[in-house]
């Protein structure tokens, strides 16, 4: 089992937990009260660090919950911590809804997915192969 190190930086952080041991993503819990505007957005301190292993990147997603409840999401989802990055975890979270959100501390604001990063090499070309698809862009699959 991959580990990864954290250092809470504040009273009240929490550790990065599962809802369910078979869960994708760990939650992340805001370390302070914050209330998000309505159709407005903000950085949400969890009060961690964490060091994950070269090789590996943490993304930040939203947690369903809150979307689909509030229209609470994550702005940049998903946000990317790179295994080099040892500052605070934070979370863009925007309020697509009409009321202001109330965040308190302890609050499960995010989820956040250890993913392997894969090597690439961008290799010019003069030509690419063509494909089923082709140059076909947004919508161009149709829109049923």
């Amino acid at each position: 089992m991959l580990q990864i190190k954290f250092v809470k930086l504040r009273d009240g952080a929490h550790i990065p937990q599962k809802a369910h041991e078979d869960d994708a993503g760990f939650d992340l819990y805001a370390s302070e009260d914050f209330i998000l505007k309505a159709h407005a957005f903000g950085c949400v301190p969890t009060a961690i660090s964490i060091e994950l292993p070269i090789g590996y990147e943490a993304q930040v997603r939203p947690r369903s919950g809150l979307a689909a409840k509030h229209g609470v999401t994550v702005l940049n989802a998903p946000g990317t911590i790179d295994a080099g990055y040892r500052g605070e975890v934070k979370v863009i979270l925007i309020n697509h809804g009409n009321e202001d959100f109330e965040i308190t501390a302890g609050m499960r604001i995010a989820q956040m997915v250890i993913s392997p990063v894969v090597g690439a090499e961008f290799v010019e070309a003069s030509s690419l192969e063509d494909s089923e698809r082709g140059e076909g862009g947004f919508g161009s699959s149709g829109t049923k």
